[in-house]
């Protein structure tokens, strides 16, 4: 079901920028590239981890370590919003100990993505940092989790969302203002 627009908050130009200052933003705090991994959240999180691994490679001309996590098991949700969840596959094909691991995630709304995806993500060894990279921050947190980096502040009120649009899954680049369905506020 299409959702009202509201307003598109960022284009395609606006994208690229936010992508390439976020993978500025990493490799400056991490004095480089020599022990990050990137780990993006599927779906969407696994596009922009893709789009920012890319870039990083570009700025420096090394590769880093790139994984995609699927979380449908760890979140707290699962059995009531998923009769039957589809589970995709998570790729972590790197040692993740003593790593600096930048978790990748398209939307940080209330942080039960992210904690389920910590959860997973410790499952596989033990990093010795990790750092949280949103494409766009909404609000409304109900965990104690904060982003290191952030593409986006964008507060919502109660009836709005936001709607992250990649040409990876759908023909287009842009993050989208949009009424939230009723009954879900």
């Amino acid at each position: 079901m299409e959702r009202k627009v509201k307003a598109k908050i960022i284009d395609e130009t606006g994208l690229k920028r936010t992508i390439t200052r976020l993978s500025h933003e990493i490799v400056e705090r991490n004095h480089g590239t020599e022990i990050i991994a990137a780990v993006g959240i599927r779906t969407r999180g696994a596009f922009v981890a893709e789009r920012i691994v890319k870039e990083i490679e570009r700025i420096e001309s090394k590769k880093i370590p790139l994984g995609i996590l699927d979380i449908t098991m760890y979140r707290d949700d699962f059995r009531q919003r998923l009769k039957q969840p589809v589970l995709q596959q998570t790729d972590i094909p790197f040692n993740i100990d003593e790593k600096n691991i930048v978790l990748i995630d398209d939307v940080l709304y209330t942080g039960r993505t992210i904690r389920a995806a910590l959860d997973a993500l410790m499952s596989f060894g033990r990093p010795a940092q990790i750092q949280l990279a949103v494409l766009v921050d909404r609000g409304h947190r109900e965990l104690p989790i904060k982003p290191d980096y952030v593409g986006k502040n964008i507060p919502t009120s109660i009836g709005e969302e936001i709607q992250v649009k990649l040409k990876e899954v759908d023909d287009e680049d842009c993050v989208l203002l949009v009424e939230a369905p009723l009954g879900e506020w």
